[in-house]
C-alpha cells in the first residue's frame, strides 16, 4: 500500500436533538435521556435536518429564519456504524469540520475533542478489533459555551456578534448586514476513516525564493513518520514535477525524519495571473523511500511565482504612495470580487461551487479577497484559482470587532493560523495573508480612537506562526491597515474600503477619494421579481418599504427596520430616486422599480471600475463587493440566489475586458476617451464614438501600448443627458461599452434605449 485509503462516512447519519442532555457517549445514552431523534445528513446542520424532518418550515422563506433562534440552545447528536479491518497501517478518522464544539467517541469511549469550525481535525484509531464500530459526535451549543467567557470591557462588536467573540466559527452566522443571524451546529464537511502507509507523509511545503524565465530556485520542506528507522539506511525523498514540456527530478536523502532543502528548475515555466500570463501548474509527485522501498505516494500541484506588496501607509491627492502587487516582479492591475459566504449554511458551499466559479472567469476577475466574516473555503475553490490565475486575498476569519486579548484567545487563534496555513500554503493562487478584515476600524468606531497595533491577535499572534509557517506571502495585518504612522498622524491610507454615504455614486465622497487600491466597494439593488417571488410571500412583494419579509432578506434580525440593518432597503429606494427622480414611474410598480435598482447598481459599479482601470498605474487595483448572495436577500452582489445574473454583471463584464475603451468625467469642457490595455502586447485599435442617435462623434485610430492606460481623444463635454456608445476593433476581437454624461436625475424610458442597443 503506497497511496492512501479513504473510506468515506458520509450519508444519513442518525441524529438526537433536545436543549438537556447531560453527557451521553453513545446514541443509546442519548435516546435514554429524552433526546428527539431525526435523521442527520451529513455533510449538514441542525437546521437542514430540522427542515428536511418538517419541525423547522422552509428556512429561506419570508420570516422563517427568525425561528432558528429557537434552536440555538440545542444540543444535537450524531451516531452511525462503521466497519473497521485492523492492518499494517496508521489509521485516523478525519473530521474535515465540526461545528463546532464537540466530543467524538467511539463505541462510548472519547478519542477527541472539537472547538473550532473552521479547520479540520484528525483523531487516531488505535487498538481497535476487526468488527463494527459506533462513531458518536455530540455538539454542545456554541451559544451556551459562549457563555463560559465574561467580555472585557476593551471588546467590541454588533450587538447581535457578542457570543461570536470567543467562538471560532464564521463571524456572519451571527448575523451580519448581508447574512441572517443562523448560529447553526452539526458537521458541515466530509467525514472519512483514511488508511495510512505505516510510513508516510506528513506534511510538505515547495515555495518560490526567486524565479526568472531561465531558472527558479525553489525550497522544500518535508515531515515524514518512518518510526525507529535508520535515517542513514537507504531513506529518501524523490520529486518529479510535470508542466506541460517543463519537467524536474530530484533525489533527496534523508538526514532526519523532518528536513528542508533547495533545488533548481531550468526554463521553468511561471505561474501568473489572468491578463499577465499563463497559470502554469505543476504536477508534483512526492514518493517517500525508506529502505530502498516506496512506502508512499502524495501528488499535489505547485506554481513557481514569486509575490510581492509595494506599499506605503498613507497617500495624499498627488498619489505620494502605494499600495500595489508584484508577481515574478511585474506590477500587477488587480481587479475582481470580494468573496462572500456561497451559502448561509455552509454545508451547501460545495455543491454550489462549480456553478460559481466559472463566473469570476467569465467576468474577468484576476483576484478575489476571501472575507474575514467568512469559512476558509474548499479545495475546490482555491484548485479552480490556481488552474484560471486568479490572485487570492485571504483573510483570517476574524470582522468587525476588537476581539478577546488573553492568553486563552491567543492560543486557539494560533492553532486555528497554523493548521489554515498548513492546508493552504502550497497554492500559488495566494498572494497576501490578511489579519482581518475592518479590526483596526474597529479600534475607532467607539469613539475612542484606540490603537489597533496594540491588537496582539494581529500584531503578535498571527504574525509568529507566518514566520514559522509559511514566510513566503506579504502579511497585512488587517484591511484596512491603520500603521502606526497612520494611527499617529491621520492622513487617507493607501488602501481602503469605499463604503462612505452610499448615496449618488458619483458623489463628492467616490469621486475624490485618494486610495491606490480599494479592496471593497458595492451598491445596492433588487433581485429579479422571479427571484424575489421564491421567498418573499405574494402578499408582501410590494410596496417594500416597511415590510418585514423584505427587511428579513435584508439582514434585519428582528424583522424591524430601526434595528440592526433594517436602513439597506430604504438606501436602495433612496439610490434609485437619485438616478431616475423622485415621484416617476421607477417606484410605482415591483417589475420597474427592480430593473430601475439593478441599472442603478450597475452604473455605479462600471463607474467604480473603471474609474481605477483608467487612472492606471495611479490606482493599482479594485475589489468591489461581491459576486454572488450567498442566501436570498436584497444585496450589493450581482447574482442572486438561485444564479439569476443582475444587469451588473455583463456591465462589469464589459468593463473588465483585459482591453477596454472608456471615458473619464468630464474635466475643462472635455471628456476624454481612454484605452486601458491590461494584455501584454501592444494594441493597434480604430474605435467609433457615436451619440443616442446613431450619429458619429469621433472616430478614429490609436496605439494603445501593453499594460497602459493611454488617452486617446477628447470631445466637448455636455450640460445635456445623453449617452454614447464606444465601438472598438483591433482587427482581431471587437468591443463596445457606454458612457451616460450627466447621470442623476434621467428619464427611464430613454435608459431603456440604451440597454436595447446595449443588447
Amino acid at each position: 500500500m503506497t497511496k492512501r485509503e479513504r473510506i468515506l462516512l458520509d450519508g444519513i447519519w442518525k441524529g438526537a436533538y433536545s436543549a438537556e442532555c447531560g453527557q451521553p457517549t453513545c446514541l443509546a445514552d442519548a435516546v435514554s435521556a429524552g433526546m428527539h431523534e431525526i435523521p442527520a445528513n451529513v455533510p449538514g446542520s441542525l437546521e437542514t435536518d430540522l427542515e428536511a424532518a418538517g419541525i423547522l418550515p422552509e428556512i429561506f422563506f419570508g420570516e422563517n429564519v427568525l425561528k432558528t433562534y429557537d434552536y440555538e440552545n440545542v444540543h444535537y447528536c450524531y451516531s452511525r456504524p462503521f466497519d473497521y479491518e485492523p492492518g499494517d497501517t496508521d489509521d485516523v478518522l478525519v473530521f474535515e469540520g465540526i461545528d463546532c464544539f464537540a466530543d467524538i467517541y467511539v463505541d462510548g469511549v472519547k478519542i477527541g475533542e472539537c472547538d473550532n469550525m473552521l479547520y479540520g481535525r484528525e483523531y487516531p484509531l488505535t487498538g481497535l478489533s476487526a468488527g463494527e464500530h459506533e462513531l458518536f459526535v455530540h455538539i454542545t451549543p456554541a451559544a451556551i459555551e459562549a457563555r463560559k467567557h465574561p467580555l472585557a470591557p476593551s471588546m467590541s462588536c454588533n450587538e447581535f456578534n457578542f457570543d461570536s467573540l470567543y467562538v471560532r466559527k464564521a463571524p456572519h452566522m451571527y448575523g451580519w448586514d448581508i447574512m441572517p443571524r443562523l448560529v447553526s451546529c452539526g458537521i458541515w464537511k466530509h467525514v472519512w476513516l483514511e488508511r495510512r502507509p505505516k510510513y508516510h507523509i506528513d506534511d510538505l511545503f515547495l515555495f518560490t525564493q526567486s524565479c526568472d524565465e531561465n531558472r527558479a530556485r525553489i525550497k522544500a520542506t518535508v515531515s515524514t513518520t518512518i518510526g525507529n528507522v535508520n535515517v542513514h539506511d537507504r531513506c529518501y525523498m524523490k520529486f518529479t514535477g510535470v508542466c506541460g514540456d517543463s519537467t524536474f527530478e530530484i533525489t533527496k536523502p534523508m538526514r532526519h525524519n523532518t528536513f528542508v532543502f533547495t533545488f533548481d528548475v531550468h526554463q521553468p515555466k511561471l505561474w501568473f495571473p489572468h491578463n499577465y500570463g499563463d497559470p502554469n501548474v505543476y504536477t508534483v509527485t512526492a514518493e517517500l523511500y525508506v529502505q530502498d522501498e516506496l512506502c508512499e505516494t502524495r501528488e499535489f500541484t505547485f506554481g513557481i511565482r514569486t509575490v510581492q506588496l509595494d506599499r506605503t501607509s498613507t497617500t495624499d491627492k498627488d498619489g505620494s504612495g502605494e499600495f500595489c502587487f508584484r508577481i515574478n516582479g511585474r506590477k500587477v492591475f488587480a481587479m475582481g470580487s470580494n468573496w462572500v459566504q456561497v451559502d448561509a449554511i455552509h454545508a451547501r458551499d460545495e455543491q454550489r461551487l462549480p456553478e460559481i466559479l466559472p463566473m469570476l472567469t467569465d467576468i474577468g476577475c484576476n483576484i478575489v479577497r476571501c472575507w474575514g466574516g467568512n469559512v476558509y473555503e474548499n479545495d475546490i475553490f482555491y484548485k479552480y484559482c490556481d488552474e484560471h490565475g486568479i490572485m487570492i486575498w485571504q483573510d483570517f476569519s476574524m470582522a468587525c470587532a476588537m476581539y478577546p486579548q488573553d492568553e486563552y484567545f491567543q492560543s486557539i487563534m494560533r492553532r486555528e493560523v497554523e493548521a489554515v496555513v498548513k492546508r493552504l500554503r502550497n497554492h500559488p493562487a495566494i498572494i497576501l495573508w490578511a489579519g482581518d478584515n475592518e479590526c483596526d476600524c474597529a479600534y475607532s468606531w467607539g469613539g475612542d480612537r484606540l490603537d489597533p497595533n496594540e491588537n496582539v491577535i494581529t500584531r503578535k499572534v498571527i504574525p509568529e506562526v507566518l514566520r514559522i509557517h509559511d514566510f513566503s506571502r506579504p502579511y497585512l495585518p488587517s484591511s484596512p491597515f491603520i500603521d502606526e504612522y497612520a494611527h499617529r498622524n491621520g492622513g487617507s491610507i493607501s488602501e481602503d474600503h469605499l463604503w462612505g454615504p452610499r448615496d449618488y455614486f458619483k458623489g463628492s465622497y467616490y469621486k475624490n477619494t485618494v486610495c491606490h487600491f480599494a479592496s471593497e466597494t458595492g451598491y445596492h439593488s433588487c433581485p429579479s421579481p422571479e427571484s424575489l417571488a421564491k421567498y418573499i410571500d405574494k402578499d408582501h412583494l410590494w410596496p417594500c418599504l416597511g415590510d418585514r419579509q423584505w427587511l428579513v432578506h435584508a439582514a434585519t434580525m428582528t424583522g424591524e427596520e430601526s434595528h440592526s440593518y433594517g436602513y439597506r432597503i430604504r438606501l436602495m429606494w433612496n439610490q434609485v430616486e437619485t438616478l431616475f427622480g423622485k415621484g416617476n414611474k421607477t417606484t410605482a410598480d415591483l417589475d420597474t422599480f427592480a430593473k430601475a435598482s439593478q441599472i442603478s447598481q450597475a452604473e455605479a459599479k462600471k463607474y467604480f471600475i473603471e474609474r481605477f482601470r483608467l487612472s492606471k498605474w495611479r490606482r493599482t487595483g479594485i475589489i468591489w463587493w461581491n459576486l454572488i448572495d450567498g442566501w436570498p436577500q436584497i444585496s450589493d452582489a450581482i447574482v442572486d440566489y438561485y444564479y439569476d445574473k443582475k444587469i451588473a454583471y455583463d456591465y462589469i463584464k464589459r468593463s473588465q475586458r483585459p482591453f477596454c475603451m472608456m471615458f473619464d468625467e468630464p474635466e475643462n469642457g472635455k471628456l476624454n476617451l481612454y484605452g486601458v490595455n491590461d494584455t501584454r502586447t501592444d494594441k493597434l485599435i480604430r474605435y467609433t464614438v457615436e451619440d443616442d442617435t446613431g450619429k458619429v462623434i469621433v472616430s478614429g485610430e490609436a496605439l494603445v501600448k501593453s499594460d497602459e492606460s493611454t488617452q486617446v481623444c477628447a470631445i466637448p463635454a455636455t450640460d445635456e443627458k445623453r449617452y454614447y456608445i464606444i465601438r472598438w476593433t483591433d482587427g482581431e476581437t471587437e468591443g463596445i461599452n457606454h458612457y451616460f454624461a450627466n447621470i442623476i436625475d434621467i428619464d427611464y424610458d430613454y435608459y431603456l434605449t440604451l440597454l436595447e442597443k446595449l443588447k
